[in-house]
C-alpha cells in the first residue's frame, strides 16, 4: 500500500533548485535567495528563518526520494514531524545571497530518524548548521509510528 505514495515527484517548487547528488555518499542539497521578507532590520537574515530553509529542503528531499507527504498523510495517516532541533549559527546571511541547503541522513530509528543540515553561501561560507530528530507519528493522535519499511529503506539510502 505504501508504494503508491511514492510517484508523485515535483519540481523543486518555492524558489529554489534541487541537485540530487548522482553518488548517493554526497548530501541532497537545494537552495534559496534571501528575500527582503527573510532578513531583520539589520539586512541579516532573521535566525527563525533558518528552520524554514531546513524545513523546505527536508520536504525537497523527501520529494526527491518519491514521497508524496500528502498522500503519505491520506493514506497512510502519518506524517513527520520535527521532534528536535539543534543549531548552530555561524555568519548572517543577507538580502540576495543564494544559500544552499543540505541533507544529510546520519541515523534511522524505528520511529524516527536524525538528519545533519547546513546553510552555506555560494562561497561555501556556513551560515547555520542544525541536527533535526525528525519522528514519524499518526495524524489522528500524533502518536508515535514505525516509519514503514519502503520509507525506511529509501532514507537510509
Amino acid at each position: 500500500m505504501c508504494q503508491d505514495l511514492h510517484a508523485d515527484q515535483h519540481s523543486a517548487g518555492y524558489n529554489g533548485s534541487v541537485q540530487r547528488a548522482s553518488d548517493p555518499s554526497q548530501p541532497f542539497s537545494w537552495q534559496v535567495r534571501v528575500y527582503y521578507e527573510d532578513v531583520d532590520v539589520g539586512g541579516v537574515v532573521y535566525y527563525a528563518n533558518y528552520l524554514r530553509y531546513f524545513e523546505r529542503a527536508r520536504s525537497e528531499w523527501l520529494r526527491g526520494l518519491g514521497v508524496n507527504q500528502e498522500r503519505l498523510a491520506a493514506v497512510e495517516g502519518i506524517g513527520f514531524v520535527v521532534a528536535r532541533a539543534e543549531i548552530d549559527f555561524r555568519i548572517g546571511a543577507r538580502l540576495d545571497d543564494l544559500l544552499t541547503i543540505t541533507v544529510v541522513p546520519v541515523e534511522m530509528k524505528r520511529a524516527y530518524f536524525w538528519l545533519e543540515q547546513e546553510a552555506r553561501l555560494a562561497d561555501g561560507r556556513q551560515c547555520a548548521a542544525a541536527r533535526i530528530k525528525a519522528a514519524c507519528v499518526r495524524h489522528r493522535d500524533m502518536r508515535p509510528q514505525p516509519i514503514p519499511d519502503s520509507l525506511s529503506a529509501r532514507i537510509a539510502a
